[in-house]
């Protein structure tokens, strides 16, 4: 790559020739604020907070769509770019909803935290304020026009990334606002729940639903027995909520805030994970072995599955009928648990604590229920369960590490990486292969489907079969899978799809990204160690060896597939309108 000389701030520096001002900046140190910049999504220097002065230029420039030019001399802290940022801050902040200490994202704002550098103590612009309602309609998504700032980041996340689109610039000039077509709300348009639009958003204009007084209520019910299940990824970010590195693992603590809650049992949902691969396993091996629809397509993200009963429903039969880990999990809870412990279901509440605001849209779905019972009746993401352990004035850091409550808290190192992409690949290989060579597999870490390349592809030997597979993250990446496969380009056996980029621990409802770690940090792989790193730690990796996954089969399930397992742990999905009228 060709490197050029410019100057920042009297300070020669080599970039590369493609660079941006913004990137030659950042990368040498040189912070310049930005509101909408997203690297890679959102480039487009709406938000005008990024204005440098460059030496022979009339005005100002926007330093995130600026290309650097050999000998290029900027200034990043004049007095006139100090003045203008400040001015454009101000006007953002006239028409904005400045509730901060009743906002979902006080302290955690980035416009809130962009006017405290900036020391913006009042604001000199004065007028007609706009008071949009607010919509509620979705169960996982509440967007909020009065905060939202225009600086597109939904948009183009949800259009470029996801290839969804519900998100739009509608009306002009002061009466612009981000919005599904017509104004429709969020619950009348293909949204699909992932809440990737929430993770981006530097305000609260995108929130997710909480449930946070319904499970206060639950536990204050004494007639209910509470249980809680937490998903992989949870543990592997919930840390950062309390000051703690970005991919430190606390899945002791977390167990013992859970407790401290007030929470009758603490179970894993990694348990479902590993009920999952027995499930999903042994239907692959059935479908290659009787001619079933190929390739079988995971299911256990809410928001892909979502995705493709909206855009794909031609593959609707090419998905796996097993239930997500929650809802296997769930179902299991008040059917096995409660026979188990003499309790009537019906006295059962199920809490579900994950990093996925899909999950919310996943709970209510009819098909995901047993004798009139929803499987969980209640979605956590990582963030509430954080404002609860707030609430609940719980020490995070000082608290000592307990385990999770058996026999739904057993697992194993294949099922805590279901939380990264490629990981519910990987785990199904673990006891696939095992299955078919019927020996002990030497390694158990398929290298082939790790990373965060959007598409992955690998092909498997398995004594005299041949497995082709792919994993795909991020419903745009899916997209482009799907094309190929219909196309006849691609040929594969199984496949998986995480709806969201790097899969859950990057998901909708994780603790959200501070600015500066969006640029120095890829949270991907940052959180997804601390789940390879519990993996390694786990004495048992591989499902079929789970000792308590074998003692539900041989008490209640009796094998994988059979007639019990299929009306308890398998669904079935449907083609959608994408429009409600």
């Amino acid at each position: 790559m060709n490197m050029i000389t410019i100057n920042i701030d009297n300070q020669d520096i080599k970039v590369p020739e493609t660079s941006t001002v913004l990137e030659a900046a950042r990368n040498n140190g040189i912070d310049i604020p930005t509101l909408c910049y997203l690297k890679d999504v959102n480039e487009v220097g709406a938000c005008r907070m990024c204005l440098v002065e460059v030496e022979g230029a009339k005005t100002l420039q926007t330093s995130c769509v600026l290309p650097v030019t050999e000998g290029m001399r900027i200034k990043t802290n004049t007095k006139k770019v100090r003045e203008a940022r400040k001015a454009t801050l101000e006007l953002i902040l006239s028409n904005h909803d400045r509730e901060c200490l009743t906002c979902a994202r006080n302290k955690n704002c980035e416009l809130q935290t962009l006017a405290d550098d900036l020391g913006i103590n009042e604001i000199s612009f004065s007028g007609e304020k706009s008071v949009r309602p607010v919509d509620t309609s979705s169960p996982s998504i509440v967007r909020d026009p009065n905060k939202c700032i225009l600086c597109g980041r939904c948009v183009s996340v949800c259009n470029k990334v996801q290839n969804v689109g519900v998100l739009a610039f509608t009306n002009r000039g002061y009466d612009t606002i981000v919005a599904p077509a017509f104004e429709r709300g969020m619950n009348d348009i293909p949204c699909i729940n992932c809440g990737q639009c929430i993770s981006v958003c530097p305000v609260a204009a995108l929130r997710e639903k909480e449930e946070i007084d319904y499970v206060w209520e639950a536990l204050d019910n004494t007639k209910k027995h509470v249980i809680v299940q937490t998903a992989p990824a949870v543990r592997a970010a919930l840390g950062e909520e309390f000051g703690l590195k970005m991919g430190t693992r606390t899945t002791g603590k977390m167990v013992a805030s859970l407790r401290k809650l007030g929470f009758d049992k603490v179970f894993d949902t990694d348990f479902g994970a590993d009920l999952t691969i027995m499930e999903e396993g042994y239907e692959l091996l059935g479908r290659l072995n009787n001619g079933g629809t190929l390739p079988m397509i995971t299911s256990c993200s809410p928001g892909w599955v979502k995705y493709c009963e909206l855009y794909y429903p031609e593959f609707l039969n090419n998905l796996s009928s097993c239930k997500s880990p929650a809802q296997m999990t769930g179902a299991v809870i008040k059917t096995y648990y409660a026979e188990k412990n003499g309790i009537n279901p019906e006295d059962i509440y199920v809490v579900s604590v994950m990093p996925c605001s899909a999950k919310k849209f996943e709970a209510d779905r009819e098909e995901l229920s047993n004798d009139g019972l929803q499987d969980v009746d209640a979605v956590l993401t990582t963030r509430e369960l954080a404002k609860m352990i707030k609430e609940s004035r719980i020490d995070f850091l000082k608290l000592e590490d307990e385990d999770f409550d058996e026999i739904l808290g057993e697992s194993t190192g294949a099922s805590v990486i279901f939380g990264t992409t490629g990981g519910v690949m990987e785990a199904a290989l673990r006891t696939v292969a095992e299955v078919v060579l019927e020996r002990e597999l030497e390694d158990v870490e398929f290298q082939q489907v790790r990373g965060v390349e959007g598409i992955k592809e690998a092909t498997i030997e398995l004594g005299d079969h041949t497995l082709n597979i792919a994993v795909a993250h991020s419903t745009g990446q899916a997209s482009k899978l799907l094309d190929m496969v219909k196309n006849g380009e691609k040929e594969y056996h199984f496949i998986e799809i995480m709806g969201c980029s790097g899969g859950c621990v990057a998901g909708g409802g994780q603790p959200y990204i501070k600015a500066k770690d969006r640029w120095t940090k890829d949270i991907r792989k940052e959180r997804a160690k601390a789940l390879y790193g519990e993996d390694k730690d786990k004495k048992i990796r591989k499902s079929h060896e789970n000792p308590m996954i074998k003692k539900i089969y041989d008490e209640f399930l009796e094998k994988p597939n059979s007639h019990k397992a299929h009306e308890l742990l398998h669904t079935h999905y449907t083609k959608r309108e994408k429009y409600i009228l």
